[in-house]
């Protein structure tokens, strides 16, 4: 969690102003390497989205569209895929909590780590609605909760989303 506030945070004057950022806040070395590294770098840019609209409800509607830009420059498809995760994400936030407090045993959506939930909303919107490969979904699941969750996050969110996928695979 301390990673993602940091990588919000970097480059930023404070008080924070989420609607005056002027600069990416991902450098190269945050950039996801290899074939599939694009679709890896559009679901950490809308997982940002996400988190911030969390934190702060409305501000994707004010800045989402800024950011990706500025994050995904002269990557459209790439921009339209993080679209997609995001505004999917937001429309069925209601029937994603059902899902992941039937899966996760003892846990409301609201007393998860923030960093938690919010990779778990945007994983089970890509597996549940989207034809991404639900072994990927989960996979890049697990490295978002690795990268900015806790030391448990990345076992939590594998354990979630590996139960939504028997739950809704046996229907």
């Amino acid at each position: 969690m301390l990673r993602l506030l940091f990588v919000f945070s970097k480059n930023l004057s404070f008080p924070f102003n989420p609607l005056t950022v002027h600069e990416p806040i991902n450098t190269a070395e945050d950039y996801p390497q290899g074939k599939f590294a694009n679709r890896s770098l559009a679901r950490i840019v809308a997982f940002q989205v996400l988190y911030q609209e969390d934190m702060n409800p409305g501000t994707a509607a004010k800045f989402g569209e800024e950011f990706l830009c500025e994050e995904l420059p002269d990557h459209e498809p790439i921009r339209n895929f993080a679209r997609t995760l995001i505004d999917g994400t937001l429309q069925k936030k209601t029937e994603i909590g059902a899902k992941l407090e039937q899966a996760a045993d003892n846990w409301a959506v609201a007393r998860m780590n923030s960093t938690d939930r919010n990779v778990l909303r945007m994983a089970a919107y890509e597996m549940l609605f989207m034809e991404t490969p639900r072994a990927v979904v989960i996979n890049e699941a697990v490295e978002l909760a690795k990268r900015f969750g806790t030391a448990d996050s990345a076992a939590f969110v594998n354990g979630v989303l590996d139960r939504i996928y028997l739950n809704t695979s046996l229907h």
